[in-house]
């Protein structure tokens, strides 16, 4: 996993990589505009997930996540962390529970 250093630059790295879809969480799915793609928990991966804090408030945290379905498209979902993040299902839960493979 590569380090960075904001989120911008870890946008900017994972799009050089290939993670060119940009996900939005829904309640059950990851949804892509304009091709109106929705995945649900089976159908992707979590490929890497890098945390960061706002500069000025450290409540200010978001995650993104680097993913690669399963028919091999990459993309990225970016989100609140902490109180501010999305209600979402138990299975989109789990799924987002990234666990590093050693």
């Amino acid at each position: 996993m590569k380090a960075y250093d904001t989120l911008t630059e870890a946008l900017e790295g994972l799009k050089r990589e290939g993670y060119t879809q940009d996900y939005n969480l829904k309640p059950d799915c990851l949804h892509c505009q304009p091709d109106n793609i929705e995945l649900r928990p089976a159908d992707f991966d979590i490929v890497d997930v890098y945390r960061f804090e706002g500069m000025t408030n450290p409540s200010d945290e978001s995650v993104l996540y680097a993913i690669e379905t399963r028919n091999g498209h990459k993309g990225v979902l970016v989100d609140a962390y902490g109180p501010y993040s999305e209600a979402i299902s138990p299975a989109m839960a789990e799924k987002l529970r990234y666990t590093p493979k050693n």
